[in-house]
């Protein structure tokens, strides 16, 4: 299930619509969302990650945990 365009703003705090807007055009022309128009009144878009964005993410979760762990306090 995807993500509409209003729940995708609240997870980044403090984005401006445009800039969200052009974000998201980028993850999609990199294949990393996919982007579903549903037709209904009014028309519903919503966005997902693609396998790519999910194998991505699954690859820089080791390194990033070890960060975490090892920042200095």
């Amino acid at each position: 299930m995807g993500t509409s365009f209003r729940c995708a703003r609240a997870l980044v705090p403090g984005i401006s619509d445009p800039q969200l807007t052009l974000r998201l055009k980028q993850l999609q022309d990199r294949g990393l969302i996919e982007r579903t128009v549903i037709p209904s009144t009014p028309v519903q878009i919503t966005y997902a990650l693609t396998p790519g964005a999910e194998e991505l993410i699954s690859a820089l979760q080791p390194p990033a945990h070890w960060s975490e762990r090892h920042r200095a306090s």
